[in-house]
């Protein structure tokens, strides 16, 4: 049986986390779960406790990013298989864990599943977020399928599962700034694989969304800045299990 690590970053999510914790844990009772408590300021890390979670409390908020990257440390150092991201605000349906994880192991050359709203065969019952956050999402997609050579439906999905090697580079070298959708750069820039499958996605069970207040079309700007820069940047060399050596080499 493979140890496989489920991280749940949440940020004053005090509302939904308790519920999402237990609805982990009844789905999918063989995989352990690590709450990444984001330096919030309401008591998230005491109910994720209450509910029988493992809680690491970040000293200050870092962002989404560095909660997940902590996360990948965490399932890096204690040497899991595989690592699942599940939102803390209720989003993510945990019996998707199974189907992520079998994806994986049916195909050796894959590095990590991503759990897609919009992909064939997701329906159309299922939470798909405002009209202008979809349209970003459009955007993403249609710039990231040219990047990286295959499509690429639901780049802002944060349900994805990793393997050991995705675990190794991103312990080392994580996005902080839009971590789902430059993360999916960062893979192709390694030459690691990715694929999609379709999901139901919920809607939030409680808080708001951390870019709810922001611009949708500053927001997608940003974002492809950030993108464009991820491209041109030097990629560290991945050392399995070790640390980071700075390359120049640009593996795109």
């Amino acid at each position: 049986m493979p140890r496989v690590l489920a991280i749940v970053p949440a940020f004053n999510e005090a509302e939904a986390i308790a519920g999402t914790v237990r609805h982990v844990l009844e789905a999918q009772p063989d995989i352990d779960l690590v709450v990444i408590d984001d330096g919030s300021n309401d008591d998230t890390a005491a109910r994720a406790r209450a509910a029988g979670a493992p809680v690491l409390q970040m000293p200050f908020n870092l962002g989404i990013g560095g909660a997940v990257q902590a996360g990948y440390q965490y399932a890096r150092e204690h040497h899991y298989d595989y690592a699942v991201q599940i939102d803390g605000d209720g989003q993510h349906d945990a019996t998707y864990v199974t189907h992520l994880l079998a994806a994986l192991q049916a195909d050796p050359s894959l590095n990590m599943v991503v759990g897609s709203r919009f992909a064939d065969g997701a329906g159309h019952d299922g939470f798909k977020s405002s009209a202008s956050r979809r349209a970003g999402i459009r955007l993403f997609s249609w710039v990231l399928s040219r990047i990286v050579g295959q499509p690429v439906t639901d780049p802002t999905s944060g349900l994805r599962m990793t393997d050991h090697r995705a675990i190794d580079l991103f312990a080392q070298d994580y996005p902080h700034d839009y971590p789902e959708v430059e993360a999916i750069v960062l893979m192709h820039a390694h030459r690691l694989k990715s694929a999609e499958i379709p999901v139901v996605m919920r809607a939030r069970q409680g808080g708001t969304s951390s870019i709810g207040t922001l611009h949708a079309g500053l927001y997608m700007i940003k974002v492809l800045l950030a993108v464009s820069v991820g491209l041109m940047r030097a990629r560290p060399t991945i050392i399995p299990g070790g640390e980071a050596a700075v390359s120049a080499e640009r593996n795109l």
